[in-house]
């Protein structure tokens, strides 16, 4: 009876094999064309039912103004006309700007209010640390109680690079050209065009150049859209660090433990970090991208409600780690776990960035803003200075240690450098972990393995191992082809500048 049942077993288990590998073999190819990402999609598709977000586009964009506004001119100081014709065009479009008949700005309050022909008004307000805060609509109030977050870190300017804003001045190695090093900053700073705010270059941790535009300097709090996808991913690299989380467990979602049978229990947290966790939205990158309804992609940063709660409650559009769509679901919802685990554990959540991450890299003036429920908007609405962004980045050219202390935990920055097998199957090799783009191929000009923290609006923190280099580039949203093609000629003359590790 045992043979028997021995022999039925492997029977089973070899036929379960070959229906695998028959399923396997049917999954289409992918060169990463739009018409082939989408055929590959529809193979593994679990849900077509798409319910697109409540309200009005145009209600939606300019909440997105008012809040654009309100953070250029009281986080980063800017000019107001400047900021309304530069600033923000992601959650903003320009041309839907034009509908806005009147602009009021409270220096007092510091709030913004926008009116609308049809009498709607939709504002925002800087509401200490937790920064500009767009109001739900009808509403001019948020939905807590705002804090003032403070750094725990010395004055700025009796401390040593990175911990302060002092640089030594040091002789710098030999093999080190100098003349090529400026000629390469002045070359990355582009034309007036390319509007940039900040360009910093570290290299062997060091400062070893850096520029800025008009009204700012190392300490000016800058828009960096999705490179906040980047620093929500370090942060939850922080707790798995500190044992709240593992990297593969199944993400402890509350809203998916309700039904025993949820597809979305078998989500990871690592998937979901790799943008690969399957959830339905519609989102801009999408190459099925439907213009006809107002993105989701772009609701979770305008539309007012719990936007941890809304995301939770997506559906699954695929199995997770199959398809990899760069949708802002995931960051939202790596925030969520974020805020469940600090509040877990009896502690404060809006001051959590600052002491378990911003006082050990030395940074002072970063600050992350939230829904009207004081849910961080991970995926891009994180203000730093061009400088605390190289610190950021420094602390992933050196595997998360810093000052001796481990940071992040072992193998993490190799997760976050490494391309996402959903991606990689899906033809467009571009995408890794923690929220970090890749580029892991050399290619014909010769260009080394780097991986990166990418904005809308030709933001980016680049770290380059086997030249020990971090670049970061910050600019006005209009800048951004020309900063990026400014951007792009400067990193082979950088390269030429430092001799290689």
């Amino acid at each position: 009876m045992v043979k028997i049942n021995r022999t039925i077993r492997r029977l089973l288990l070899a036929l379960g094999l070959a229906l695998a590998s028959s399923v396997i073999a049917q999954v289409p190819d992918s060169d990463g064309t739009p018409e082939s990402l989408n055929t590959r999609a529809d193979f593994f598709r679990l849900d077509k039912t798409y319910i697109p977000p409540p309200g009005e586009a145009l209600h939606h964009h300019t909440a997105g103004f008012a809040k654009i506004l309100c953070s250029a001119v009281f986080i980063t100081g800017l000019d107001a006309a400047d900021a309304t014709a530069n600033m923000g065009g992601f959650i903003s479009p320009f041309d839907q700007r034009r509908y806005v008949t009147d602009i009021r700005i409270d220096r007092v309050r510091e709030e913004v209010s926008l009116v609308l022909p049809d009498g709607v008004v939709r504002s925002a307000r800087r509401y200490d640390s937790q920064g500009c805060i767009a109001h739900p609509l009808g509403e001019t109030a948020i939905n807590f109680n705002s804090s003032v977050v403070e750094t725990q870190l010395p004055l700025a300017h009796s401390a040593i690079w990175p911990m302060g804003d002092v640089v030594p001045d040091e002789p710098w190695p030999g093999g080190l050209d100098v003349e090529k090093v400026q000629r390469a900053l002045d070359t990355g700073f582009g034309p007036d065009e390319a509007q940039t705010l900040g360009l910093v270059v570290t290299w062997k941790g060091r400062l070893l150049g850096e520029r800025y535009g008009s009204k700012v300097d190392i300490h000016t709090p800058l828009e960096s859209w999705s490179m906040t996808k980047s620093l929500t991913g370090t942060l939850m690299g922080v707790l798995i660090k500190q044992g709240e989380y593992q990297l593969w467990q199944k993400a402890p979602i509350p809203e998916w433990q309700v039904d025993p049978n949820d597809p979305r229990q078998a989500i990871r947290i690592g998937d979901i970090m790799r943008m690969s966790s399957g959830i339905m939205i519609n989102a801009p990158s999408d190459p099925d991208y439907d213009t006809s309804t107002y993105a989701d992609h772009f609701y979770l940063y305008t539309g007012g409600v719990n936007q941890y709660h809304y995301a939770a409650t997506r559906p699954a559009e695929y199995p997770p780690n199959t398809v990899g769509r760069y949708r802002n679901t995931d960051p939202v919802l790596t925030s969520y776990l974020i805020r469940l685990a600090v509040e877990g554990r009896g502690e404060d959540y809006h001051s959590f960035p600052q002491r378990a991450l911003f006082d050990k890299l030395g940074i002072r003036n970063g600050l992350i803003e939230t829904d009207p429920y004081g849910n961080f908007l991970g995926q891009g609405l994180a203000f730093m200075s061009a400088r605390d962004w190289a610190r950021l980045g420094n602390l992933y050219l050196q595997d998360g240690l810093w000052n001796g202390e481990r940071i992040l935990p072992e193998g993490y920055v190799k997760y976050a450098s490494t391309t996402a097998p959903a991606w990689e199957s899906d033809g467009r090799p571009v995408y890794g972990g923690a929220f970090f783009w890749v580029d892991n191929e050399v290619g014909d000009d010769g260009m080394p393995k780097m991986f990166s923290m990418r904005g809308a609006g030709g933001q980016s923190t680049t770290i380059i191992p086997s030249h020990e280099m971090v670049i970061v580039r910050i600019g006005k949203y209009t800048g951004a082809s020309a900063g990026s093609q400014a951007l792009t000629e400067m990193i082979p003359m950088l390269l030429k500048a430092v001799p290689q590790k």
